[in-house]
């Protein structure tokens, strides 16, 4: 299981998961000189393969990797200013369905691959979870084994983080 930062999996067998945050500041305001810092927030990284360390937020450095079985899940902390309001106005996991997925939904084209990308808010903070599938052909397939790993994932609300002491 990992946990961290009020995220969490309980994945299923033959999942890699990994929660991280970068260095950066772990919330908004001024630093001493008085200039906004850069603001980093967690993401919880998900595959059926072997990650590399260096990775971006949404799979950079990893969806490239996918073979046609693979899925990458990402469910980036956007934190608490914008939860339930706009882009972020659902609230709870989303349920993923083979009908959401497709080719032109990648960052970048990457032949064969497909995702889907929702936006949503859970416990008064704001996520997107993007998900990619190794083979856009075989999307039947793999999404409920992406549905799996999604219906593992945990979420510490804002309150009971801030009484833990931690930061979203």
């Amino acid at each position: 299981m990992a946990d961290a930062y009020g995220l969490a999996a309980q994945a299923p067998r033959g999942w890699h998961v990994a929660v991280s945050r970068r260095p950066g500041a772990t919330d908004l305001g001024p630093t001493a000189r008085g200039a906004a810092e850069d603001v980093t927030r967690p993401v919880l990284h998900a595959c059926t393969r072997p990650m590399p360390t260096a990775r971006g937020d949404f799979g950079t450095g990893v969806v490239d990797l996918l073979g046609p079985d693979d899925i990458f899940v990402a469910l980036v902390d956007y934190g608490t200013e914008v939860a339930d309001q706009g882009l972020f106005e659902k609230q709870g996991l989303p349920r993923l369905a083979p009908s959401q997925f497709g080719p032109n939904r990648l960052q970048r084209p990457l032949p064969g691959l497909s995702a889907s990308q929702h936006f949503f808010s859970s416990g008064g903070r704001a996520f997107c979870l993007f998900t990619v599938l190794g083979s856009h052909a075989r999307r039947m397939g793999s999404v409920p084994r992406a549905v799996a790993l999604v219906n593992s994932l945990s979420i510490t609300d804002r309150a009971t983080l801030a009484r833990q002491g931690g930061h979203p």
